[in-house]
């Protein structure tokens, strides 16, 4: 009962939250909102789907928009360049835009409410690995990350893409679980598996959707949703070949399990047929070799910045510290159109509490993972395959354009904020906080000695080490007791979301408003 309540105090908190950023960030202040905002539109004036043509990214007209800050006298309108985005979250956000006249509001409410789903399934994910203060903590971190309130308060597909993600690692994940034997009572009537309507057991008893059919819907609703989801279908494989596995395992040890290549069977291939005419539908308006529509996407685009333009003209050493920067920066939070970004020294505390989950998380990988079931290292190594991909994706895609935004790592925002909280209450730890402490004490003196032959004097950087390296010190000196390490590991997470309100109207408010 405690840990429901306290999953429903984050919700509720990150819901109060959204609400403000969707009532105070100023009309179109969010990365894309006006080309998302105009899909909408057009499918409930015209009654059917739009199509991505030249002319559709007005490049000198949308820096002059932006520079402005959306006067009133400069329409939206011709800001159509998401057009040849999958449907799905304009077909669902169609409904709320006719009901409300087309305003702004109710639309970027609609996104927050999204947003909470994600947060719960992110809760409900970890705990399948790793109940209690953890699965919690992902929560948290998922709800609580500045630049991600921001972009789940306003218009845009990402938001429904994450929770559909996350919906398919949750059921993927359980189906390993049920594969590995690890469920309290069987998640399926083994002898009925292969056939398609007949239901299996769930842990309350009921008639549930057999997990293969759950699986191919997901994947059939992120292919009518957006390009992120589309890792799902190699998580799919990996995760069917480890369930394989463990059925193997316990086919050797004469243990129940499920016959042979039932893994296969399980999942249901006919709901990918859902997203055909979408596909057909690309086909005949953009040809049959771009029905993502990203060739169309790619030439309409001009004048956007190109990576090649700009490792010529900065070189890759200055292009490559530029890209890690501000994908850290605006990961956090970077608001507006990139234009306003926080406090550096905010980035600094930042900077901190990531080398404390990175050092946390390096002794976790050494130490931690001998105790975990096989299991629990499988969903890791899924979640862990997650990150990648996404991280591979924008990679790639940084390679053709200049697009260092650390928001397109939202798609893996749940296995992020699961390593983030693994490696927190891992450094937490009395000896980890000793030799975390010797290590910034280091930093420190590097500093200084910097500071004394350059005369570069970083004094906030300096107090900042100095002060986090004393109260790894001080932790050190304490014994380890759980409550103190819950309560420290809590209290981070409500100052990330005392910093959601600090942002918007210390910094989106201000900065932003015409």
């Amino acid at each position: 009962m405690r840990e429901r309540t306290l999953i429903a105090a984050i919700i509720l908190a990150y819901i109060a939250i959204g609400i403000l950023y969707a009532i105070y960030t100023p009309p179109w202040q969010a990365p894309d909102e006006p080309a998302h905002y105009n899909y909408i539109a057009y499918i409930a004036h015209k009654g059917r789907l739009p199509v991505l043509q030249m002319g559709d990214y007005p490049h000198q007209y949308l820096e002059e928009i932006k520079s402005r800050r959306f006067p009133p006298d400069m329409s939206i309108e011709p800001i159509r360049y998401e057009f040849h985005q999958p449907p799905l979250y304009y077909l669902l956000a169609v409904p709320v835009y006719v009901t409300f006249g087309g305003a702004l509001i109710p639309l970027r409410l609609f996104s927050v409410l999204l947003g909470a789903g994600v947060v719960w399934v992110a809760y409900r994910l970890v705990r399948e690995i790793f109940p209690g203060p953890v699965a919690l903590g992902t929560a948290a971190f998922v709800a609580f990350v500045p630049m991600h309130v921001a972009m789940t308060a306003s218009v845009n597909n990402d938001v429904l893409a994450e929770l559909i993600l996350a919906l398919f690692l949750l059921e993927l994940v359980r189906w390993m679980k049920q594969a590995a034997g690890a469920r309290r009572r069987p998640a399926i009537n083994l002898p009925q598996v292969e056939k398609l309507r007949e239901v299996h057991k769930n842990d309350g008893g009921t008639p549930s959707v057999p997990p293969g059919l759950k699986l191919a819907f997901l994947i059939a609703l992120g292919l009518l949703t957006k390009t992120t989801t589309y890792i799902a279908i190699p998580l799919l494989a990996v995760g069917l070949l480890l369930g394989l596995r463990a059925t193997s395992r316990k086919q050797t040890e004469g243990r129940p399990s499920l016959p042979p290549g039932a893994g296969v069977r399980l999942v249901h291939f006919w709901p990918l047929l859902l997203a055909l005419p979408w596909f057909v539908r690309n086909a005949l308006v953009y040809g049959p070799l771009d029905p993502l529509g990203l060739a169309r996407h790619d030439a309409i685009v001009v004048g956007q910045p190109r990576t090649a333009e700009w490792a010529a003209r900065m070189g890759w050493p200055e292009l490559l510290k530029t890209f890690v920067l501000t994908t850290f920066h605006s990961f956090w939070g970077q608001f507006g159109w990139m234009a306003v970004p926080m406090d550096e020294r905010v980035y600094v505390m930042l900077a901190l509490l990531c080398f404390l989950a990175l050092w946390g998380s390096g002794f976790f990988l050494f130490t931690g993972l001998r105790g975990l079931s096989s299991l629990q290292r499988q969903a890791l190594g899924i979640l862990t395959l997650s990150f990648g991909l996404t991280a591979a994706s924008y990679l790639w895609y940084n390679l053709k354009f200049v697009q260092h935004q650390g928001r397109y790592l939202f798609p893996a925002l749940i296995p992020i904020g699961l390593g983030f909280c693994l490696g927190i209450r891992e450094a937490l730890k009395k000896q980890r906080m000793a030799l975390a402490g010797m290590l910034l004490a280091v930093c420190l003196a590097a500093l200084v000695v910097k500071g004394a032959i350059t005369g570069d004097w970083n004094r906030f950087t300096i107090l900042a080490l100095l002060g986090a390296s004393g109260a790894c010190g001080i932790k050190a000196l304490l014994p380890d007791e759980e409550w103190l390490d819950t309560l420290l590991f809590a209290g981070l997470f409500v100052a990330l979301s005392v910093l959601d309100v600090f942002c918007l109207f210390y910094y989106v408010v201000p900065y932003l408003s015409r």
